[in-house]
């Protein structure tokens, strides 16, 4: 079909022009900021990988939290590193342990102002940096591992989180969480399941940021990168478990995969823009290589058009006082 009298480049004569024919648009509630709080911290700790990014202590997590808030943010997703480990992530169960002291922590600072959220996984509080218990042979050991999260999702709903993460990709993790939560009461608790989560090299950024003790990889449990089709089966499973929410992880070299969930999924589609993904940009802007904040929204963008309702992004913040500027 031919239109000779048509130009596209009437929509882009002003911004007033580009506002109003955008087809996407990114406003505060579309972002997530994830957070560090590591045990033992008399102030935040920079995270060297990651500039502008910390291991917070309380106090400081507090603020972010409160500003976070105020800024009118979807969410904060919370991750604990502590001072002690074990075998079996013992301090991501305790009551008392530095993740669910902080998710009280931060509940009572925003209320129902913020979506708390928690992360469900073993990795920060395993001596071995694993997402779940080992077995015999060193593997991990899939449904030793559930039952453990099914523990760790009420410690943190008790706490106070609005919304759970499990992150680990255990087979049939969002079902027991479900079914625990269940049981405990906490029926209005949601899953965001992190569905499609792909092992990859740009994970490198959180090894850091959670002092992580793992040697090796994850490729047992996490996705090959190879894969499409299978994102749609992993989505599939999870939903009809009972998540209220999916996510694709990574983002950037995954737009396919969100605008393949995207495309099929009745619930809410996010993707994690990870660490990896965060210090690219940094880097190169910090060399004088590209625009720092054209690129920081232009890649969050990118996520959002290929498909995503919300993006995790440690930028989360920062690009929410760039959009009150518009």
């Amino acid at each position: 079909m031919s239109f000779p009298h048509h130009r596209p480049r009437r929509l882009r004569t002003t911004p007033a022009m580009r506002r109003l024919s955008a087809e996407v648009s990114l406003d505060p509630q579309h972002l997530i900021l994830p957070a560090f709080i590591r045990e033992g911290l008399s102030e935040p700790n920079p995270i060297q990988s990651m500039p502008g990014v910390v291991q917070h202590t309380t106090d400081s997590l507090k603020r972010a939290a409160a500003e976070a808030a105020e800024l009118g943010l979807g969410g904060i997703m919370l991750f604990g590193i502590p001072e002690h480990r074990d075998a079996t992530g013992s301090a991501g169960l305790d009551p008392d342990g530095v993740l669910n002291r902080a998710i009280g922590d931060v509940r009572i600072e925003v209320g129902d102002e913020l979506v708390v959220m928690g992360d469900v996984c073993l990795d920060e509080f395993t001596d071995h940096g694993h997402c779940g218990v080992l077995d015999a042979q060193g593997g991990v050991d899939n449904d030793a591992t559930l039952e453990l999260y099914g523990r760790m999702a009420v410690a943190q709903a008790d706490a106070g989180a609005h919304m759970l993460g499990p992150s680990g990709m255990m087979d049939g993790q969002v079902g027991v969480i479900r079914r625990a939560l269940d049981a405990a009461g906490h029926h209005d608790v949601s899953i965001l399941a992190y569905a499609a989560k792909y092992a990859s090299a740009f994970y490198g950024p959180f090894r850091e940021a959670v002092d992580s003790q793992l040697t090796g990889d994850r490729r047992t449990y996490q996705m090959d990168g190879a894969n499409r089709r299978e994102a749609i089966r992993e989505v599939e499973l999870d939903l009809a478990e009972g998540a209220d929410m999916v996510m694709v992880k990574p983002a950037m070299s995954y737009l396919d995969i969100i605008a393949d969930v995207a495309a099929v999924s009745p619930v809410p589609v996010s993707a994690y823009q990870i660490s990896g993904e965060y210090a690219m940009i940094e880097a190169a802007a910090a060399n004088g290589w590209i625009d720092r904040r054209g690129a920081v929204l232009e890649s969050v963008l990118g996520i959002r058009r290929a498909g995503a309702d919300t993006v995790l992004t440690y930028w989360a913040a920062e690009i929410a006082g760039w959009l009150r500027e518009r």
